[in-house]
């Protein structure tokens, strides 16, 4: 069964999907006739969603709790798998040992053990499944969570759009608003501890 991890990375994928959605404005065309004191006026700041995802704490608490199912499915994993080679060992000692005094015992041993596998597959692919659905639904909150926030923020401080520092070619660091970013984000981040 192919084992997979949900390090911090993965959230940190899911917003860069964010950051270039956050404080979209509907806009029209650009066209070629556009004054430049529009672009003079327009009030651009950034952020450095790698900072984001180290330091907001909701991104942190989905982390830790990620790790965590991924520590409870490597010990399912591996609880599993050790049931089964023992009961496999078993059966070839009792081969060995001509404990098999017909070949209806045998068989009957061959189908526990193919159950036994079925079962554990089946039942780590249904963990694995729900990991992977709780991950989903945290990057969501995740995602709604600073979407939000930079919505308010953006209209509070007046800035016509923040991007991502990861967009840019070239952004001069006195535009970086990310400390300010997380701060407020942590704010108004409430853990809720689960039952």
């Amino acid at each position: 069964m192919k084992l997979y991890r949900f390090p911090m990375y993965a959230v940190i994928a899911a917003l860069v999907l964010l950051t270039a959605s956050c404080n979209e404005k509907p806009q029209k065309a650009a066209t070629t006739n556009m004054p430049s004191s529009a672009i003079e006026k327009m009030t651009i700041r950034y952020v450095d969603e790698d900072s984001i995802m180290a330091n907001y704490n909701l991104a942190k608490d989905i982390n830790e709790a990620m790790l965590r199912k991924q520590n409870q499915y490597d010990a399912a994993q591996a609880q599993r798998s050790n049931e089964i080679n023992k009961f496999a060992n078993t059966m070839q000692q009792k081969y060995k040992n001509n404990g098999y005094l017909t070949e209806e015992s045998f068989n009957a041993d061959q189908a526990t053990l193919a159950k036994k596998q079925r079962d554990a597959e089946t039942y780590l692919g249904n963990l694995q499944q729900n990991m992977q659905n709780e991950l989903n639904q945290s990057q969501q909150q995740l995602l709604d969570s600073i979407d939000n926030f930079m919505k308010v923020y953006a209209k509070d401080k007046g800035f016509d759009m923040v991007i991502r520092k990861s967009a840019t070619l070239y952004i001069d660091p006195k535009y970086d608003v990310t400390d300010e970013v997380i701060e407020g984000l942590n704010k108004r981040y409430t853990k809720v501890e689960k039952k």
